[in-house]
């Protein structure tokens, strides 16, 4: 039987992933069989959670999946797993205003699945105030079960002791400290952290962290917060269809946003995934069906793609006989022209008539809710289909063709039109993530 413990904190910058990775490789290391889970839209996590266990990381997200859909993705993670660790985005409790359970917090996988949270408290710069905040986490919501405590960058022994005593006294367990070290930190670029395959020493810091991990914190007793997860009753039926049979996906470091859980189950039904570099100057397999190109970082790759005649040649053939699909990064190379961040403009595929600029950079954050203009590789005209939004580019043309889809933020506000489509080519800021069957 499986076991699973929610790794919680109260805010971003916590210190939960360093912990999370650090314990996923420390109990890899007992010969435990542990997989890492992330709520929340986030790609980057998963990577790490990859790197630290060997096996493929997964996202949960109460608003964008229906419940049957997030019990199903876990009881499949589940099934070559001894351990899942479900590493909190942002603070235990923040999400939207999306419905009962459907908040996107991972507060919601905690009352909907009954796992207990791990509380990871940042106690820099205080010690017996760090008990206030756990008793605020312990009451806050009865449904919510805080299992016990680690104390993150805590400064000296003495600190350690004070804020100890303090938590312990209200009732609550602390199963070890982490002190402050700058070298625990992982590395940032500019969306963000470095992804897993580019760090250039992963192995080894990852390994450092189970180091720490090992000598600071008690791991039997946090195995002991662990609870067995219920046999699966859920359902595929919101998961996301593959575009086609056989998908020429474009993967390298440009291109690298595809969700686990989606190239999994695609597989799962039978599709075949069929990699290829825009990078490296290749054009999508002749003998696919449908081409996808992921989110990524095609801003620092600007010039490269720009030179790239096969594969802009070879996408062109493609694109005038089979659906081409584009998210974000695959969007804005779909476009005319891409500004990258020092204004220079660098030509596209022009397989859609937009520009996009990285030069004027404004953050675009959040849940949206897509309703399908047009039949094509993501579904029917009229499906409606749950995703983010996560970049700093923006659109500096908006271009002649027609919309891709209307949408909507996580609280149902329209926005209005949002990416292109012409012909077999469409493309789009919006990240999918599921369906909604309801």
């Amino acid at each position: 039987m499986t076991r699973a413990l929610i790794i919680g904190a109260p805010r971003s910058g916590s210190g939960k992933t360093s912990v999370t990775i650090g314990l996923l490789r420390a109990f890899a290391r007992r010969g435990l069989r542990v997989r890492g889970v992330k709520s929340g839209p986030d790609y980057i996590d998963p990577g790490f959670h990859h790197a630290a266990t060997g096996r493929a990381g997964l996202n949960l997200d109460s608003w964008a999946m229906e419940p049957d859909l997030v019990a199903q993705l876990l009881g499949q993670a589940a099934e070559d797993a001894d351990l899942l660790l479900i590493e909190s985005a942002m603070g235990l409790f923040d999400g939207i205003a999306g419905g009962e359970g459907r908040t996107g917090a991972a507060a919601d996988l905690a009352r909907l699945l009954g796992i207990p949270v791990l509380l990871v408290l940042d106690v820099s710069g205080q010690s017996q105030t760090a008990a206030a905040v756990a008793i605020g986490f312990r009451h806050y919501d009865p449904d919510v079960r805080m299992a016990g405590v680690v104390l993150n960058r805590a400064g000296s022994e003495r600190h350690v002791r004070l804020s100890t005593a303090a938590i312990e006294d209200t009732g609550m367990s602390v199963v070890g400290a982490v002190l402050r070290n700058s070298e625990l930190s992982l590395p940032e670029r500019h969306l963000g952290l470095v992804q897993a395959s580019e760090h250039p020493a992963i192995q080894g810091h990852i390994d450092r962290l189970a180091d720490v991990m090992e000598t600071s914190l008690d791991l039997d007793a946090i195995l002991s917060l662990t609870v067995e997860l219920p046999a699966s009753t859920g359902s595929t039926q919101a998961h996301l269809p593959p575009p086609g049979q056989r998908i020429a996906i474009a993967s390298d470091a440009a291109f690298t946003f595809l969700y686990p859980h989606l190239g999994s189950h695609w597989r799962a039904v039978g599709a075949e995934l069929v990699p290829f570099s825009p990078l490296a100057d290749e054009a999508p397999p002749a003998d696919c069906d449908v081409c996808w190109i992921p989110g990524g970082y095609p801003e620092l790759h600007a010039e490269r793609i720009a030179a790239a005649d096969r594969f802009r040649q070879g996408l062109a053939r493609f694109a005038a006989e089979k659906p081409v699909h584009g998210e974000c990064g695959g969007y804005m190379v779909l476009g005319e022209r891409l500004e990258d961040a020092e204004g220079v403009s660098h030509a596209m595929t022009g397989l859609l008539s937009h520009a996009t600029s990285f030069a004027r950079r404004k953050m675009n954050l959040g849940y949206r809710q897509a309703t399908l203009l047009a039949d094509g590789p993501m579904g029917v005209a009229g499906q409606v289909i749950r995703g983010h939004e996560f970049h700093y580019a923006s659109v500096s043309d908006p271009g002649t063709d027609e919309a891709f889809a209307t949408i909507a933020d996580g609280t149902g506000q329209p926005i209005g039109r949002s990416g292109g489509r012409r012909g077999q080519v469409t493309g789009t800021f919006f990240h999918a993530i599921a369906r909604v069957t309801q």
